[in-house]
């Protein structure tokens, strides 16, 4: 998936904030607790406003992501 989201990372650039969060680092407690983490890989897409819109588990598809992507960019 690295590819796939990296990839995304770089065609968004300046539209959408990628953040990767190490799941071993205690320091991310919180957020684990906030998304209610329990598998990997997991992603989640927040608006503008830091409002949940989508989580996904396990591998997604560029065009999944794409497609919610657009959505938000377009409110």
């Amino acid at each position: 998936m690295a590819p796939v989201v990296h990839g995304l990372e770089a065609q968004y650039y300046g539209q959408i904030q990628f953040s990767f969060l190490d799941v071993d680092d205690p320091a991310v407690a919180p957020f684990k607790e906030q998304f209610s983490f329990r598998y990997q890989p997991m992603f989640v897409l927040l608006d503008g406003n830091g409002t949940l819109v989508k989580t996904w588990y396990g591998s997604v598809s560029p065009q999944e992501f794409e497609a919610e992507f657009a959505r938000v960019i377009h409110q």
